[in-house]
């Protein structure tokens, strides 16, 4: 991951030198690796179907990398049809290492060479062309809408695509549910208002942005529009129903406390309440023990190509 805004406010952000929004992306990195760990088989699924089309050898391009779970998946499909090249591009040097450490570690174990080369720059400010030359796939999951200019910024991944190339965006879907409408504790549908909040959150963040632009279309009017062809799209379910494994509950701990403060400051005390309840391990009520916390969401990818 390699941007979101200043929110003052919220305790998990601060001015960021290596993104646009302010949010220190490297502060998360535990988070984002639980998050690879629960979403790796589907990202192995999507990695195969995204690299099939692409000539022998291919070069994949996955901006934003983050913890490096996609990467990962890229390198494995690349390593089953022949080898190629994953260039990893990232504005935060922590989460760029941390990518590029599983890429490799992956790439160790695999038959056919592939080639994961770390490149640390801002796609906001700098040409991906420029940086990575032609390429046959780029791959930017949750990345373009934390920019302050997403048409430039699908506009410049096209630029670095070779002629035939691929561009998938990971953007959209739908918001993770983990928790039941009735927790037994404070007023049911918290899960609802918190969301409710995240959403304000996340248009404040938007504004923040300094010299961000309004993209008031879908995606796939976006792609349409920077000239690609075939444009179309495919989603993917995570869903780890409960009784859930103790991974699920780790990462439903720590999606809570992030809902919670980007939202502090537009929940009902009561509200905020029931959380540092939910939040804590002595209560009985505490989201870690729970047996009845469930992982259901769904990620969408917009697809491409380049004529």
């Amino acid at each position: 991951m390699a941007a979101h805004s200043h929110t003052p406010a919220n305790p998990h952000t601060h001015a960021n030198p290596h993104t646009h929004d302010g949010i220190d992306w490297s502060n998360r990195l535990t988070t984002f690796r639980r998050a690879d760990e629960l979403d790796a088989e589907n990202r192995r699924v999507v990695a195969r179907r995204l690299v099939r089309p692409l000539p022998e050898t291919p070069t994949v391009v996955d901006v934003g990398s983050g913890a490096g779970g996609m990467a990962v998946a890229l390198v494995e499909a690349l390593a089953a049809r022949g080898g190629g090249t994953v260039v990893l591009v990232d504005a935060v040097p922590e989460l760029l290492d941390a990518a590029t450490t599983a890429a490799r570690a992956a790439a160790a174990y695999e038959p056919k060479p592939v080639h994961v080369r770390p490149v640390l720059a801002d796609v906001a400010t700098e040409r991906v062309l420029d940086l990575v030359g032609p390429v046959d796939l780029v791959w930017a999951a949750r990345v373009v809408h934390h920019l302050p200019d997403e048409r430039a910024a699908v506009a410049s991944l096209v630029d670095a695509l070779a002629s035939d190339g691929w561009l998938a965006l990971g953007e959209g879907g739908l918001e993770p549910q983990f928790l039941p409408w009735d927790l037994g504790v404070g007023e049911p549908g918290l899960p609802h208002r918190l969301m409710a909040a995240r959403a304000e959150w996340f248009v404040r963040m938007k504004q923040d942005i300094q010299g961000v632009v309004p993209l008031p279309v879908g995606w796939n009017v976006v792609l349409t529009d920077a000239g690609l062809l075939d444009v179309t799209a495919f989603s993917y379910l995570n869903d780890q129903p409960a009784p859930a494994s103790s991974l699920v509950k780790e990462w439903a701990v720590e999606q809570l406390r992030w809902l919670a403060e980007v939202g502090a400051d537009r929940l009902h005390p009561a509200d905020r309440r029931t959380v540092a309840r939910l939040l804590d391990p002595d209560d009985t009520a505490y989201v870690g023990a729970r047996d009845d916390v469930y992982l259901l969401s769904a990620s969408t990818i917009h697809l491409g190509r380049k004529p």
